[in-house]
């Protein structure tokens, strides 16, 4: 049904006249009569408002199919920094009504998760802002500072806390219970990324071996994993003649030259790494992803450039923008400029 029928539908629903919606949106009656024969379209400012007076979601003004509003969920949580209420029970209250419905239950449990941490993410941001104002007030005082941890993924010097059994355990569950064929080599990265995290290296290493023998594995990912099993067991001589070895091979691979400016930045060799991840960088084909370039930023942030840090920042926004097509509204860009105005006001 094309949205000028249904906007007729449900005004006559609702007992409105298009002098009574057109005064209630704030234009003219002309403009609710053009929309509903079809001529011109509502404006995208006046949804909002439009949709409420109806009594429907902006989904259900459009009357989209199932599929489409799956899409149009998908689209937003990638472009919009935060949900209003209503339009986060919305989709909460759409989605759990597909679990029982759609024949793709794992990309509705996938969309509830990406909805919850969406707000998550947000609700993070606010956390992060009002504890790190407390603690500037009050630095004696503990009781904000876990929250830091939380929100802002802050070191956690607890051992019984900061380590990772219970994601492990999990992985480790995957594997066992993966049927699919052949063997999917994702959760051997998790289960193997924190593993190296604990310092549990023989037991990476046997799942390193495991993943090896998987057809889809990253010949490029092995040398890279055997140097962080060894910086994991404090033999850094092992871990840098590994590296070294492997950069000979795989020298034209921008996945290990990022990989390789990750290996030097955890080794605080800050120089080496914004080498290799502008090498990295350079041989990425487009459009390419900003990892690189984020790095680049955080390290002359440590080392106290911040020029060349906002240079970064800028080269972000010019490949987000030009190469990815996002707009001024879109979080992503929101994301790095909230981040420059971070820096500049240090």
């Amino acid at each position: 049904m094309h949205i000028g029928n249904k906007i007729k539908q449900l005004r006559l629903k609702a007992g409105l006249t298009q002098e009574q919606l057109a005064n209630d949106l704030g234009i003219s009656a002309q403009s609710v009569s053009k929309w509903e024969t079809a001529v011109t379209m509502p404006d995208i400012s006046l949804l909002p408002l439009l949709s409420g007076l109806l009594g429907v979601t902006i989904d259900e003004l459009f009357d989209l199919t199932t599929d489409q509003k799956l899409q149009r969920i998908e689209r937003r949580l990638d472009i919009e920094e935060e949900f209003s209420d209503g339009a986060f029970q919305e989709y909460e209250s759409f989605l759990k009504n597909q679990l029982d419905e759609a024949d793709d239950k794992r990309k509705i449990l996938s969309l509830l998760a990406h909805l919850y941490h969406h707000r998550m993410s947000a609700d993070g941001r606010r956390v992060s802002k009002y504890a790190r104002e407390a603690i500037l007030m009050a630095p004696e005082v503990k009781d904000c500072q876990w929250l830091l941890q939380k929100a802002n993924g802050a070191f956690i010097w607890d051992w019984n806390v900061g380590n990772h059994t219970d994601v492990i355990d999990f992985y480790k569950t995957v594997i066992e219970k993966d049927t699919t064929s052949p063997q999917t080599p994702m959760p051997y990265y998790e289960v193997m990324d924190n593993l190296i995290a604990d310092h549990r290296t023989e037991e990476a290493e046997k799942y390193l071996e495991i993943y090896q023998t998987l057809p889809a594995h990253k010949p490029f990912l092995i040398p890279v994993y055997k140097a962080h099993i060894a910086l994991a067991a404090y033999d850094v001589p092992k871990a840098d003649r590994i590296m070294a070895a492997a950069l000979e091979e795989f020298s034209e691979d921008s996945s290990f030259l990022f990989e390789a400016a990750q290996y030097c930045a955890r080794k605080c060799e800050y120089e080496k790494a914004i080498e290799y991840y502008e090498l990295s960088w350079a041989s990425e084909k487009k459009p390419r992803y900003t990892d690189a370039l984020q790095g680049i930023a955080i390290i002359y942030e440590i080392l106290g450039n911040r020029e060349k840090a906002l240079e970064a920042y800028d080269r972000m926004l010019l490949c987000i923008k030009e190469e990815w097509g996002y707009k001024d509204e879109d979080a992503a860009v929101i994301e790095v400029e909230r981040q420059k105005k971070r820096l500049q006001k240090l």
